[in-house]
């Protein structure tokens, strides 16, 4: 009987014991998961009394246009160590004498200080040089021609913003300042002459700017992707009008050795002009728009497009993205589409200038200067090749609409071009 009262009071103890241990256990999981008491809050820290801040200064280096006086106008540069050259001599036919005095208009920013928006009131249209260091030169050299629908030049988004941009690859910029049709001009002549002779100005100072030649192209936004898409197949003409002795840049080429067409204006293919002749040498292209949501642009895209693949022009790109408006057109949340360099929100559309680097070195142009381009090279193998392909109207077989016939009239498959 005392043997049974052991064991039992054994078993109680066990029994005991483990009841301690496990609500010990559950008063330590309690205490590890229950959260302290909230601090009481503390009484906000008296402000430390100080003196009035000091004003803040006025914004310098302002971009500002120059005074109106008895002379030609005087550009003034946009971007601080700017080199700015006027395009024609005063006493130039291509200017209008009884405006060449105006100064210019600037639009500035409204919300952040010293920043240039805009240009109006262009009637000495010039070109703004700005030049990359010596070690890291490429020789390469791109004219910018901002935007605006030909009533203002967003030289701010569509410019003087590419300027760093550029120089960190070693390629030079130029920022064309080419007159308007809202201050008087027409846009399919006044306006691409403004192109041709900055091109032809470039090349002509290239050794003194140390810029390579054959690497000087144009690179034009919405209105101006417009004139940069006449330059880059009507230079012929353009070269021949003004051959005359006296002219300084006579025997100087106006063809571009490539061209950037961003969410271009209607080109020369678009379907309510008459096409001009395509030259055999015409340079390669890289084109890009959004897609849908910019459906008229990236129309006008596709049709200069088209016309150079139809006759097989080498080293033509083109991205159409599926999201994304033209710069200034309205956003679900109300905001507005920008354009430029600008990231739009983080869409693929805002890495558009990533892809013309990618298309820019495989053709050659970011190599040091005096290295023949893949670009130089592939046209070269295009015109030793028979012409082919069919324009927009032309039948199966027959040239394109707007190919030059080469040297000696003979052509392939089907005809001359």
């Amino acid at each position: 009987m005392r043997k049974v009262n052991v064991m039992t009071m054994k078993t109680t103890g066990y029994a005991l014991t483990a009841m301690l241990v496990s609500g010990l256990t559950v008063a330590i999981a309690s205490a590890q998961t229950t959260p302290p008491p909230a601090a009481p809050p503390q009484p906000a820290a008296a402000p430390i009394p100080h003196g009035p801040l000091p004003p803040i200064p006025q914004p310098m280096s302002v971009p500002a246009p120059g005074p109106q006086t008895d002379k030609p106008y005087a550009p003034q540069p946009i971007v601080a160590g700017g080199i700015v050259i006027p395009l024609f001599a005063p006493d130039s036919p291509y200017l209008k004498k009884d405006k060449i005095t105006i100064p210019e208009k600037y639009n500035m920013s409204n919300t952040v200080h010293g920043r240039i928006g805009s240009i109006v009131n262009i009637h000495n249209p010039s070109i703004e040089v700005h030049l990359v260091d010596g070690n890291m030169n490429t020789g390469a050299a791109v004219i910018l021609i901002a935007g605006g629908g030909h009533n203002t030049l967003n030289v701010g988004g569509e410019s003087a913003d590419f300027v760093p941009y550029f120089y960190n690859f070693g390629v030079n910029t130029i920022i064309l300042r080419s007159r308007l049709r809202s201050d008087g001009y027409n846009p399919q002549t006044d306006e691409v002459y403004d192109t041709q002779q900055a091109i032809r100005m470039v090349r002509a100072y290239s050794k003194e700017w140390k810029i390579d030649p054959n690497k000087i192209g144009v690179m034009g936004f919405s209105a101006g992707a417009e004139l940069v898409a006449a330059a880059a197949v009507l230079y012929d003409d353009w070269d021949k009008k003004n051959s005359d002795p006296s002219d300084p840049f006579a025997g100087v080429t106006s063809r571009p050795d490539f061209a950037g067409i961003i969410y271009p204006g209607p080109s020369p293919f678009t379907a309510r002009r008459t096409p001009p002749p395509i030259p055999r040498n015409v340079p390669p292209a890289f084109l890009v728009c959004g897609g849908s949501g910019d459906a008229q642009h990236a129309m006008w895209a596709t049709e200069y497009f088209t016309a150079m693949l139809a006759i097989g022009v080498p080293d033509i790109e083109m991205h159409i993205y599926a999201f994304g408006k033209h710069p200034g057109d309205k956003l679900p949340d109300g905001s507005n589409m920008t354009g430029g360099l600008t990231y739009r929100n983080f869409e693929p559309y805002g890495t558009w200038q990533n892809r013309f680097i990618d298309w820019f070195r495989d053709l050659g142009f970011l190599q040091k200067p005096g290295i023949e381009t893949r670009a130089s090279l592939d046209i070269k193998t295009y015109l030793a090749t028979p012409p082919r392909g069919q324009g927009r109207g032309g039948a199966p077989g027959t040239n394109p609409p707007g190919a030059t016939p080469p040297a000696g009239g003979r052509g392939g498959r089907g005809g001359n071009q």
